[in-house]
């Protein structure tokens, strides 16, 4: 019963959490921190981070302290990890001694430099096409028992599906700002064409050919030529009527 009631009351945590988080990256931020003082009950905040990979966007990290940031965003210039292997395989990840373990040896050999004796990765299970994976580090060396694995496993299983609805919540938001981009590059070309026929006294066909050979010759997107040339009549920014 007990588990029971600490599941529900993380579910709710990160309802919360969802609700009044503005996008991906906040809740992530928000995230790592409550993550650093839940993960292991009675224990000191454990520095950890989160790496988020998604289709289109680089890497997005989230950390809860100074020094966990350093460790993740270091893991992500060397492109290799513990971490990124976790998001990768879908495998949990343990590193026992950062000073002796050969794997990824220049990245842990920054990270032992830096006072870090142990790393544990676990992915998160995603549903929508995305990757992510749980940081966590300790000072001592084989800072992580088989029952603190199965601790941080168990918190990553139970927090997953908020994370995939946060990573869903955001692939909408960039789909409604794709479309209102698209849409509002489609009124720029159109109002160009409507200017083009009445300057040149042509056909909607021909004034868009006009568009694209201009944007041939000089290399230019040819939403970037209609702009400049809704722009030469003084309607700098053309309207688009989008409701989401």
């Amino acid at each position: 019963m007990a588990d029971q009631v600490a599941g529900q009351n993380l579910t709710d945590h990160l309802r919360d959490l969802l609700l009044v988080s503005d996008d991906v990256e906040e809740f992530l931020s928000e995230f790592t921190r409550f993550a650093a003082s839940r993960l292991f009950e009675g224990a000191a905040e454990t520095p950890c981070g989160i790496t988020l990979l998604r289709n289109k966007h680089a890497g997005t990290v989230a950390s809860s302290n100074a020094q966990a940031r350093e460790l993740d965003e270091l893991q992500a210039s060397f492109s290799e990890g513990p971490c990124l292997t976790a998001c990768d395989e879908q495998r949990t990840v343990l590193v026992a001694d950062t000073s002796t373990d050969e794997r990824w040896s220049d990245y842990l050999a920054q990270a032992a430099g830096r006072g870090v004796g142990s790393i544990l990765a676990v992915p998160f299970t995603l549903r929508s096409g995305a990757r992510a994976a749980l940081n966590v580090y300790a000072a001592d060396r084989g800072g992580f028992a088989a029952e603190d694995v199965a601790t941080a496993e168990a918190f990553v299983a139970q927090t997953s599906k908020a994370l995939t609805l946060a990573v869903r919540l955001a692939q909408h938001a960039d789909s409604v700002s794709d479309l209102k981009s698209a849409m509002k590059s489609r009124t720029a070309i159109d109002i160009a064409i409507g200017i083009i026929m009445a300057q040149n006294r042509c056909s909607q066909a021909e004034a868009f050919a006009i568009l694209t050979t201009v944007s041939s010759s000089r290399n230019q997107k040819v939403r970037d030529i209609a702009a400049s040339v809704v722009a030469s009549i003084g309607q700098v920014e053309p309207e688009t009527h989008f409701d989401p």
